[in-house]
């Protein structure tokens, strides 16, 4: 078996919502997959945590990135533009992970070249279920390029 194999896989998960981040722990936890969750708090933090600048300096590469639209200092949607059109992250897959259903957010999170875009479920079994999915998708059937 390939040694790449044992590494983790690196999720950034951009959350503001204590719940939310608790209950994507808990779910990840749960996935055969062995991974290392970091977590932003909002739009200038994850930037900043892409970008390796202030105490994220050390910081690792995601391998997929979980984000929410509705974010204190920088918006969700800022901060997908921003990766988007960064040469050194735009191939890192996003994947939008909101309590919205509004049309005009799921169109712009697509123009914005968001890789999937999946509301969150209110109840807490079918949250897991959605974490557990997005990992074994993201993880067990694509093919994601390396860095």
């Amino acid at each position: 078996m390939n040694p790449e194999s044992y590494k983790p896989v690196e999720i950034l998960l951009v959350e503001d919502n204590p719940a939310d981040v608790r209950i994507t722990v808990e779910a990840l936890k749960e996935i055969k997959i062995k991974n290392n969750l970091n977590v932003a708090h909002d739009g200038v933090d994850a930037l900043n945590y892409l970008r390796k600048l202030g105490k994220h300096a050390e910081a690792q590469r995601p391998d997929l990135i979980l984000l929410d639209l509705n974010l204190p200092k920088k918006d969700g949607r800022e901060v997908l533009k921003e990766i988007k059109e960064d040469p050194d992250l735009k191939r890192i897959p996003i994947v939008i992970l909101t309590i919205s259903k509004a049309e005009e957010d799921i169109l712009k999170s697509y123009s914005l070249h968001a890789n999937c875009y999946i509301t969150k479920p209110v109840d807490l079994d079918q949250f897991i279920k959605v974490v557990q999915s997005i990992e074994d998708f993201w993880f067990t059937i694509v093919i994601l390029p390396n860095g």
